[in-house]
Order: structure tokens, then C-alpha cells, then sequence
């Protein structure tokens, strides 16, 4: 079996409705690192020097491969990342190898052989 790695970056508020949405779409869990921050397109206002920034949540989901591209359009959805700048990304990596994850195989097995 092989897996991707989903790596998203979220609004904290859009985090929960995310993780939800990528589960029901076939993510069998996930990762959250809060308050990361960064630069995007368009460089947000300051006010007295302070930068005015929402929070991000970065999401990782390992993920088998024949899923990867439906959570992916799932999470993009949600998080509604292409209604305008800033919102988030999500991209999809290539996993070589990965341990930790036997007790999944048996539950996505069946899942993908359905999908299929």
C-alpha cells in the first residue's frame, strides 16, 4: 500500500470544519501544528507596526494514495482556499516509507478496493 502526505494550511477558525470534511472524505487522521504564520501573495496591513494576521493551523495527513486528490479537493473546499488570497493552501507529497501505520492497512484495504 502506498501513502501521500496532505499538508495544509488552514485559518484556525476553518481547522475543525477541515478536519472533519477530510475524515468523512476518507483521512483516517491527522496532525495539527497551531499558530504557525507566514507571507503570502499580498502582504497584510500593519497597524502601529503590528502586523494584522489571522493564525494558521498547519494540517498533515498521511493518507493512502488512491484518496489523496479527493481529500485534497475536500480540504480545498472547506477551507474555501481559492475564494480569495490568504486563505490557505494544501499540497500532496510523495511518501516512500512510512511506519506506524499497519493498523490501517486492513481498514483502508477494503476502502480502496471498494473505491476501485
Amino acid at each position: 500500500m502506498r501513502f501521500k502526505l496532505l499538508v495544509a494550511f488552514v485559518e484556525d477558525s476553518k481547522t475543525d470544519a477541515v478536519l472533519d470534511a477530510a475524515r468523512e472524505a476518507g483521512a483516517t487522521g491527522a496532525t495539527v501544528i497551531n499558530n504557525a504564520r507566514g507571507q503570502g501573495l499580498n502582504q497584510k496591513p500593519t497597524f502601529l507596526g503590528l502586523t494584522l494576521e489571522v493564525q494558521k493551523d498547519v494540517l498533515l495527513f498521511v493518507v493512502e494514495e488512491h484518496l489523496a486528490r479527493h481529500i485534497l479537493e475536500t480540504i480545498n473546499q472547506v477551507g474555501e482556499f481559492e475564494s480569495q488570497s490568504g486563505q490557505g493552501i494544501a499540497i500532496q507529497i510523495d511518501i516512500e516509507d512510512a511506519v506506524g501505520v499497519s493498523h490501517q492497512v486492513e481498514r483502508l484495504t477494503k476502502v480502496v478496493e471498494d473505491e476501485l
